[in-house]
């Protein structure tokens, strides 16, 4: 186990909804889970402990996340299949499951991992790869997209007012290396009170940097579309969402999908408590939705 394995702790966000939502109570029928987003292992661990017969397939695009949650799940092994792949790519066959989670975005340890290049926090190469076998990376985008595509970008993803005359600081300062590099020319050409506002000034450049890289909103637009048909009538789609964007599109696709009912008429959300113990879980966003059953034949 490397270091950085050993480091990839994932602490569930909302478990008890989690697994309320999917209908994990113990029961002796056997029953078949995907955890589309393994990370850590967290949620797995919940839902291999909830009951002996459950089976789990857990997905991750992220090599070092998938080695973590195999350390973490490894008690569970003969009840677990691993797949190293992004949840779009998925094609699960002839399987159907009776419930799907899906925690989308960048983890903490992600965060956590300088080399990973996420976070400024730390001096680190910028990278932002999700899955560290594709091609693009953050620095190719900084370095070589033109002012125009970058600046939309930054306002897209970021939701970044001052995307253009960021985009412009880009250019004319880049290339950069680093990402505290980055982070200190976007701090260097945005208004005083911007600079010292509630968030540090990069922050959504990064956020719309790392959406870029990862492609997370098409990605994630894909497999909801997939993903009901890999359902059984009943189960439960349950997506945990980290911002706006990406809880505006579970919100469109749930409502717009004619073989999902809606569990959760508003996202669930953290109690005060447990963003006490975990501040990640203070923007998580929990959509809940039911594969519909077939309706009674009439004879």
């Amino acid at each position: 186990m490397t270091d950085e394995t050993a480091f990839f702790h994932h602490v569930p966000v909302m478990p008890q909804p989690v697994l309320t939502g999917l209908g994990a109570a113990a029961s002796s029928a056997p029953r078949r889970y995907l955890d589309a987003t393994v990370g850590g292992g967290g949620h797995s661990v919940l839902l291999l402990q909830a009951s002996a017969t459950l089976q789990l397939v857990a997905l991750d695009q992220d090599t070092t996340a998938l080695q973590a949650a195999q350390v973490r799940l490894s008690e569970y092994r003969d009840r677990v299949t691993f797949w190293h792949t992004n949840f779009s790519n998925f094609e699960p066959g002839t399987d159907r499951f009776d419930g799907i989670l899906a925690d989308i975005g960048v983890s903490s340890a992600q965060l956590d991992t300088p080399e990973r290049g996420f976070s400024f926090r730390k001096a680190a190469p910028l990278d932002m790869r999700m899955n560290s076998h594709q091609d693009l990376s953050a620095a190719d985008i900084v370095n070589h997209w033109d002012e125009t595509e970058l600046a939309n970008t930054i306002y897209t993803y970021g939701e970044e007012r001052l995307s253009r005359r960021i985009a412009r600081q880009i250019v004319e300062k880049r290339p950069f290396q680093t990402t505290t590099e980055l982070a200190a020319a976007i701090a260097d050409c945005v208004p005083k009170k911007y600079r010292y506002g509630r968030i540090h000034p990069a922050t959504r450049t990064f956020q719309a940097l790392r959406i870029a890289v990862n492609a997370e909103l098409e990605v994630l637009q894909t497999f909801l579309e997939k993903a009901p048909d890999w359902l059984l009538p009943g189960g439960r789609l349950v997506i945990i969402s980290f911002h706006s964007l990406e809880d505006r599109i579970v919100k469109w696709a749930f409502r717009q999908d004619e073989r999902l009912q809606i569990i959760t008429k508003k996202p669930l959300v953290a109690t005060a408590a447990e963003i006490a113990d975990n501040p990640r879980a203070r923007s998580a966003k929990l959509r809940i939705a039911e594969r519909k059953r077939p309706s009674p034949s009439k004879g």
